[in-house]
């Protein structure tokens, strides 16, 4: 169980996917514009890592080495089909605003790299839990990084209005701020490790 929980717990600071080990940038910084747009983001994944380490781990045996890498493609854009169509029905507003990045969730280095590197080698439950920790790492990530941008942008957390937008700074929701946002979390990341 011990082995269990460290799975569990991995993905959230010691290896954080987004402020530790670095991957995903592309939809961190261009979806991260408000804390909604972040945690949709993070959830997506969240439910396409879980689900594609759980049938990759179960079928790791029967598929050849030779095409492991395009059969763990599949069983991914698989789970982000079924995400991108969930999505399309039911939160169109969300939707909209993640569009393209959604079916860029197959190639996303995190959900590939946790394939390869976990579910390929592990049992079904640890691959499970594997996800389940790096998904809530990549979303909290997501989720906190849009709320700094979101508040400092304009002056809301999840929309609700912190204080006047007079007073925000409108880079924080362009290109740069989720670069000055985004480092500075990283060296807090780092500094937290440390301790």
């Amino acid at each position: 169980m011990n082995n269990g929980m460290k799975t569990l717990t991995n993905g959230l600071l010691r290896e954080n996917p987004t402020f530790v080990l670095v991957l995903g940038m592309c939809p961190t910084l261009a979806t991260t514009t408000s804390a909604i747009n972040g945690m949709s983001m993070g959830l997506a994944t969240m439910f396409v890592l879980i689900c594609s380490n759980v049938v990759i781990s179960l079928l790791k045996n029967l598929i050849p080495d030779k095409v492991r890498i395009p059969a763990f493609i599949v069983v991914i854009a698989t789970f982000v089909t079924m995400v991108q169509l969930v999505m399309q029905a039911y939160l169109p507003a969300i939707y909209d605003v993640l569009g393209l990045f959604i079916p860029l969730i197959v190639v996303n280095c995190i959900v590939l790299g946790r394939a390869e590197a976990f579910a390929a080698k592990n049992s079904v439950g640890l691959s499970a839990l594997d996800g389940i920790g790096m998904g809530l790492g990549f979303t909290l990530a997501l989720t906190i990084l849009g709320a700094i941008r979101e508040l400092l942008g304009t002056g809301a957390v999840f929309g609700l209005p912190i204080f006047s937008d007079h007073f925000a700074a409108l880079i924080f929701v362009l290109a740069p701020g989720a670069f000055i946002c985004l480092a500075y979390l990283m060296a807090l990341a780092n500094k937290l490790q440390k301790k």
